[in-house]
């Protein structure tokens, strides 16, 4: 058995069809005539916005409109000016197309790939997919036809970029591998859209296999068997037929409340990354938008977008939703996002460092342009103001009284906004955890972001694999911490959500709800399942649950206490 990164949940069998990348190499050379070459560059470019407008609309008519945003987002790189002017630049200094877009792409890869938020390191695999694409064009190098694959085929690849996910016949493919990749990852976004089971980032898999192998994929365990015993083919085919079984149960959930077995009402809401995302929690039953990632909007601009420009975005947002609620989570960045135009300086250790509201507070002109934004955009919906990597008590005072003051010009100018427009704290430090009864006096609601939350309180970097056991929101430690952020909020009587990858996990419901958690915020796709475990549980079998969960010592006790009394 291997493992890896459980992406799109099922179970896949089926017959190995390994994707073997093409050796892009080429020689360097000084081209003879400055124009051609970059006649070439744009030829190479026009090409792969046909490719992709063909690939995205094809996605759009086969899968959805919010499926087709992945590859229309690589029409909206490529078509930026700066980015194909940045190659011209390089054609004019002597190198070739070849080179120009090699250098220019692993440019913003790298400015991507060193950011801590998993969406915006996303945007690498883009650029990547991007660059890879523009060279099989100047190269002449034919992309292999994944849609021709035989019914019942496992995909194995080092990684299967947006592109080539985007050919996938869904009658054909029983499950994806691949050696590189994650959850958030737009080649896992589109399995899960097709309802293909993926089991990603499994070490050196594309050597382990051969075609024609027979293949297993949990893509809910993670778990992949590569020519298994008759015992464990028929165990998981038993599995599949169980997994089918339940996902249509899920259905009779769609257009329900969210209320645990004994009826206490929660609210379920979703995380989202762009305003059109917002069209995906409503498709999805979500009641709300639990977390609004605002870096988007400066990561996908060569500016500092100005108030109308954010305005718009967030204005889109909450209107899609019809009067739910939209927490907007403030600008997140540091040292460690490359933003040439916000002048940020490179730091030893970014993650402890300049950021988030430690910049914004620190950059009153450009986070006064956000803030005034978002209270504009609470004009038109129940819009939410959310602070994060709060680690004191001044921090929200400063930042509400820049919301004061926003107010009072507001005011003046008679533009309209929600008076009582709520400011509250992302809840992911170990400070803000210890003086969470204080913050919460300061604050109208609590979010917890879980993911940064376990990295700070167990001292662990959650990107290297030597430390990643550690790594685990069921660590006891980040279990007190998570059970006293609730009760200082309940105590203080403002509502409490969580916003990190912990709030859809099904073995961790059970003991949010014991805690108090009032409010749940998932990735959209994940809202009728965490709706379904909810309704499992009554609140004194979940505190009975926790009671004893508490007393244990180590992650391991927790995590088999809890897989034991799971609920089917």
């Amino acid at each position: 058995m291997y493992e890896g990164i459980a992406a799109s949940r099922g179970i896949g069998i089926g017959s190995v069809c390994r994707i073997i990348e093409h050796d892009l190499t080429y020689e360097n050379h000084k081209p003879e005539d400055t124009d051609a070459e970059k006649e070439r560059l744009h030829n190479a470019v026009d090409s792969f916005k046909k490719e992709t407008t063909e690939m995205a609309e094809d996605i759009r008519k086969r899968i959805g409109p919010k499926e087709a945003e992945i590859l229309e987002g690589h029409l909206v790189m490529v078509s930026d000016p700066a980015m194909v002017g940045e190659m011209d630049k390089m054609i004019d200094n002597n190198q070739c197309a070849e080179a120009a877009v090699t250098a220019v792409c692993d440019m913003f890869i790298n400015m991507f790939s060193s950011m801590d938020d998993e969406l915006m390191k996303q945007r690498a695999s883009d650029v990547k997919d991007i660059k890879q694409s523009l060279l099989k064009i100047l190269l002449g190098i034919e992309d292999i036809n994944i849609s021709k694959v035989a019914p019942g085929t496992v995909l194995v690849a080092k990684d299967l970029t947006p592109s080539m996910t985007s050919q996938i016949v869904k009658e054909n493919v029983a499950g994806i591998i691949t050696e590189i990749g994650g959850k958030t990852s737009h080649s896992a976004i589109l399995a899960r859209a097709l309802e293909i089971p993926a089991v990603l980032s499994v070490p050196g898999i594309i050597d382990l296999v051969n075609d024609k192998d027979t293949a297993i994929i949990d893509g809910t365990e993670g778990h992949v068997f590569i020519n298994p015993t008759g015992d464990v083919l028929s165990t998981y085919i038993r599995k599949r037929e169980d997994f089918i079984r339940k996902q249509e149960e899920l259905k009779k959930f769609h257009g329900k409340e969210t209320v645990t077995a004994d009826g206490k009402k929660l609210e379920l809401f979703c995380n989202i990354g762009t305003p059109k995302d917002a069209k995906k929690a409503i498709e999805c039953d979500g009641e709300g938008i639990g977390l609004f990632r605002s870096e988007f909007l400066f990561m996908n601009n060569t500016h500092l977008p100005n108030e109308d420009e954010q305005f718009e975005a967030y204005k889109e947002a909450v209107t899609t939703m019809g009067g739910k609620a939209v927490i907007i989570r403030t600008l997140d960045i540091g040292g460690d996002k490359d933003i040439p135009y916000l002048n940020l300086e490179k730091e030893d250790n970014p993650f402890l460092g300049y950021r988030a509201v430690r910049y914004c507070l620190a950059n009153p002109d450009t986070y006064k342009i956000q803030l005034r934004a978002i209270i504009r955009a609470s004009a038109f919906g129940k819009v939410k103001i959310m602070l994060p990597l709060v680690t004191t008590v001044d921090e929200v005072r400063n930042v509400k009284a820049m919301v004061e003051d926003i107010k009072k010009d507001l005011d003046t100018q008679g533009i309209d906004y929600d008076k009582n427009i709520e400011v509250g704290c992302m809840i992911e430090t170990a400070s803000a955890s210890l003086i969470a009864d204080k913050l919460a006096k300061e604050s109208d609601f609590f979010s917890i972001g879980t993911n940064d939350l376990t990295q700070y309180t167990m001292s662990v970097d959650r990107g290297n694999p030597k430390v990643a056991y550690l790594y685990s929101a069921f660590q006891p430690s980040v279990l007190r911490s998570i059970k006293n952020i609730i009760s200082a909020g309940n105590a203080a009587g403002i509502p409490v959500g969580m916003c990190g990858e912990a709030a859809a996990d099904p073995l961790m419901i059970p003991l949010l709800i014991a805690f108090g958690l009032d409010e749940y915020s998932v990735n959209p796709v994940l809202v009728l399942t965490a709706r379904c475990i909810i309704s499992k549980w009554s609140v004194e079998e979940a505190k009975a649950l926790a009671d004893k969960v508490m007393e244990l010592d180590t992650e391991k006790e927790i995590v088999d206490l809890l897989k034991a009394s799971a609920k089917d």
